[in-house]
């Protein structure tokens, strides 16, 4: 199994970078189709409520799918199709063409998220110490890469349909080629399930025979609340940090530009360096801590009327929030071995929902206060996920093996 087991890690991380890879690609060619398009930057804003909403759909459907037939299936399919998808938005000419691509892009985009992280947990239980945290960080690092290429293609003078076209068929064959080192199915607990409403989850049975359904334990929806919250954070700093620096410390916007990739850089090494940690101090440790050095570095960010000093609160941001989606992601994957893509999609869905409201919360709040006071939301709601970091401890009986001893 170990030789399997590695290549199933090494499987899942070319995943998260293609997905990663994927969604950057679409993102830095956003100017050059909606030129083709031929719509406004207003439109636009609509558009891409219909990318999150196929993206929700996606996440609500393929989790149940993954439970069935598990991910080594729902995998590679879910791949295939976003992979297919990225090239339609290049193909748009006009507003409904463009927003039927965006819709089927999200549908791919959130079916290759839930099964992708729901194969992630199952390399995790294989390895027994916490690896989601370097997942998530190859995610970012595709994102990375998209962007280098993007403007390499874009300087060329390439059409988007073109680029994307390249990137589908590129996509297509890394979906195809890492598929059969991802791992198999564990074998099924389905008749067990009077178990997993007895762990003290809050799972109830609704239906007997293996073809049972659960409720949503109320941990897993707590475990949502916590993602939507602290990935409206991070949608946060996506959308507003330049603008922070830009228009509240009058920073050039060459220096308004570094806030947010110094958010980006600091989430990307945090998450390099989260899984050595959790698996030191623990997952609990990781959101406490992580959620409190977030709120502390927004606080600093928000409230300093210096460039630099603001930059290392948008630095000490991203260290911060690194860490803490992946273990809420963890966390929900291995509440029920039989329902992890079920309750991946819960948290998934409702975090993906807290990331697109970051634009429509703050922006009205600034016609309220100016925008650097808005920020004390998302500082709040990193507090409450730091005072509330214990609903990651597993509240089943776990056995005192000396593997779980050492991970104490």
């Amino acid at each position: 199994m170990g030789r399997a087991l590695r290549a199933g890690r090494l499987a899942t991380f070319a995943y998260f970078a293609l997905n990663g890879f994927l969604m950057g690609m679409w993102i830095v060619h956003i100017p050059a189709i909606e030129d083709r398009a031929g719509i406004s930057h207003a439109v636009l804003g609509w558009l891409l409520l219909l990318l999150g909403a196929g993206a929700f759909v996606g996440m609500q459907l393929v989790g149940p799918l993954t439970d069935r037939l598990g991910a080594r299936v729902v995998v590679p399919v879910s791949a295939a199709l976003c992979s297919a998808a990225v090239v339609l938005p290049g193909l748009a000419t006009n507003v409904w063409t463009l927003g039927a691509a965006l819709l089927v892009l999200g549908l791919g985009n959130g079916c290759l998220d839930v099964s992708m992280n729901a194969h992630a947990v199952q390399v995790e239980r294989g390895y027994r110490r916490p690896v989601m945290s370097a997942f998530h960080a190859t995610f970012s690092i595709g994102g990375v890469l998209a962007a280098l290429v993007g403007a390499r293609t874009l300087s060329w003078d390439l059409s988007p349909a073109a680029t994307l076209g390249a990137v589908a068929l590129l996509g297509l064959a890394a979906a195809a080629l890492s598929a059969p080192a991802l791992l198999r199915p564990e074998p099924a607990a389905r008749t067990k399930a009077a178990d997993g409403a007895a762990a003290g989850d809050g799972a109830e049975v609704l239906a007997a025979g293996t073809n049972t359904r659960r409720r949503t334990p109320r941990r897993i929806w707590a475990l949502a609340a916590l993602a939507l919250m602290l990935m409206l954070c991070e949608g946060v700093a996506n959308d507003w940090s330049v603008l922070h620096l830009r228009d509240v410390l009058d920073a050039p916007a060459a220096t308004a530009a570094l806030a947010y990739g110094a958010f980006s850089t600091a989430m990307t090494v945090g998450r390099l360096l989260a899984d050595r940690v959790a698996a030191r101090f623990g997952p609990v440790a990781i959101l406490r801590y992580g959620a409190a050095l977030a709120a502390a570095g927004l606080t600093v960010a928000a409230l300093s009327p210096w460039t630099p000093a603001a930059l290392f609160g948008w630095t000490v941001f991203g260290a911060g929030l690194s860490g803490c989606i992946p273990q809420l992601f963890s966390a929900a994957g291995h509440a029920d071995e039989d329902a992890a893509g079920v309750n991946v999609s819960r948290v998934a869905g409702l975090g993906y929902v807290g990331m697109l409201a970051g634009p429509a919360v703050i922006g009205p709040l600034t016609h309220l206060v100016p925008l650097n006071l808005t920020f004390f939301l998302p500082v709040a709601f990193c507090v409450i996920a730091a005072c509330t970091a214990g609903i990651l401890r597993d509240p089943r009986p776990q056995p005192r093996t000396p593997e779980a001893a050492a991970r104490v």
